[in-house]
């Protein structure tokens, strides 16, 4: 006999839709209108503000159109450099953070008493707020580094650390290493323990050398693990703010100021809101493409068993 499909399965079926939709509207309907005020709409107001001329204290924004776009190209020169600081310092973190994070990781999973304790020490700094790791850091490049180099004499803790554009460059990438290598190790010992070590015992029998068995093939199966970090990365420098608002300021003469910080300054210090909105634009423009691009490239390289 076939099946009896009559009015009342149907109204079961659609009070079943109805029922499973109001479900997920009270899950996700919250989230959505936190997103929706918090992030969208000054997001959308940001992009009207961007065509505007505004200084932040009169009521009417003047609309000016496309002008903060091209004064952007033809006359304003802070964001070009601090576009090229920003870059230089992405890729020293990029590669600095990475190897560190790795190499903790490398070592925190081997047969060690003391693991565990030592992944917690290592994680701490990503704990600390950025402003308050800026200060900290700044009392110990002013402060114990000369009193160390003074009983030492080592030349490198008498440097002047936040005084030149170069030791303040360094200054500022040993700090945001020292910070987020050890959350990078905690995603590297995730993907390692998962490595199935069949694949390492049988590699070990047919006389693999342990370097060899590491870049043929614990390198490829980690390689998520590299994506989420380099992701991580790229985002979280290109969009430096705290510490070097904390640590330098940006100074000496706007030589660490970074793209966060050189919209920030824009707004609240020279009052070019509109400018400064062009700006915030044009960044999240090109931090949406580049992260697009590095997640493009490195998700083609993963290895699917």
């Amino acid at each position: 006999m076939g099946r009896n499909i009559g009015p009342k399965s149907a109204w079961s079926g659609k009070a079943r839709i109805m029922a499973e939709t109001k479900e997920y509207l009270f899950f996700t309907l919250p989230a959505f209108l936190i997103f929706t005020l918090i992030i969208l709409i000054p997001f959308l107001i940001g992009i009207y503000y961007s065509f505007t001329e505004w200084n932040g204290i009169t009521k009417d924004a003047l609309w000016i159109g496309v002008r903060n776009y091209v004064d952007l190209v033809t006359k304003d020169e802070s964001m070009g450099n601090a576009f090229v600081f920003t870059a230089k310092f992405t890729f020293m973190v990029l590669l600095l953070s990475n190897a560190l994070g790795l190499a903790l990781a490398l070592c925190l999973t081997l047969p060690l008493k003391t693991a565990n304790p030592l992944r917690i020490v290592f994680f701490i700094p990503n704990v600390i707020g950025g402003l308050i790791l800026g200060f900290i850091w700044r009392f110990i490049y002013n402060q114990a580094f000369p009193a160390i180099g003074k009983l030492t004499g080592l030349s490198f803790f008498l440097l002047p650390w936040l005084g030149t554009p170069e030791t303040g460059f360094w200054g500022l990438v040993i700090v945001y290493v020292w910070r987020t290598a050890g959350y990078l190790m905690i995603i590297y010992i995730a993907a390692l323990v998962s490595v199935d070590e069949s694949l390492l015992e049988a590699a070990k029998i047919d006389g693999a050398s342990p370097i060899r068995i590491f870049t043929r093939i614990v390198v490829p199966l980690i390689v998520p693990a590299f994506t989420v970090c380099v992701f991580l990365m790229l985002s979280w420098a290109f969009k430096i703010f705290d510490v070097v608002y904390s640590l330098t300021n940006g100074d000496p003469y706007r030589s660490t100021e970074s793209l966060a910080l050189n919209i920030y300054n824009e707004a609240f210090i020279y009052n070019n809101y509109g400018l400064a909105s062009a700006k915030a634009v044009i960044f999240f423009l090109f931090v949406g493409l580049i992260t697009l691009v590095q997640v493009s490239l490195t998700k083609s390289r993963e290895v699917e068993l």
